[in-house]
């Protein structure tokens, strides 16, 4: 029950994060998606779909570990928890959001 909270938690923070940003950037049409090293842009998105990529990615990927942790072999000692796992990949994709969000934030406002 833990898991599904957290999970459900970190989608509903990852969509509110992008609704957020969304209302301030209507006027741009594409998102920056990937930088280079120097610090160009490698590639673009419509804005509405680079904003969805990462709440959809975090669905899967927190689905996939409640799904998969259960069935598979537990070391001995271990309670067989899956918390453990699933706070450390809701945490690492609410701050790659941010910080993806923040590049982007600071990318159109140079080109403004």
């Amino acid at each position: 029950m833990t898991g599904i909270a957290v999970t459900l938690l970190t989608l509903a923070t990852l969509i509110v994060m992008s609704i957020r940003f969304d209302r301030g950037h209507r006027e741009i049409a594409r998102l920056p998606m990937q930088w280079s090293l120097s610090g160009r842009v490698n590639w673009t998105a419509p804005r509405r779909l680079a904003l969805a990529f990462t709440p959809v990615l975090a669905a899967i990927l927190l689905i996939t570990i409640q799904i998969t942790a259960p069935v598979q072999t537990q070391p001995p000692g271990s309670d067989g928890s899956v918390l453990p796992a699933l706070l450390t990949a809701a945490l690492l994709l609410v701050v790659t959001h941010a910080i993806h969000l923040r590049l982007c934030d600071r990318m159109t406002s140079r080109m403004n």
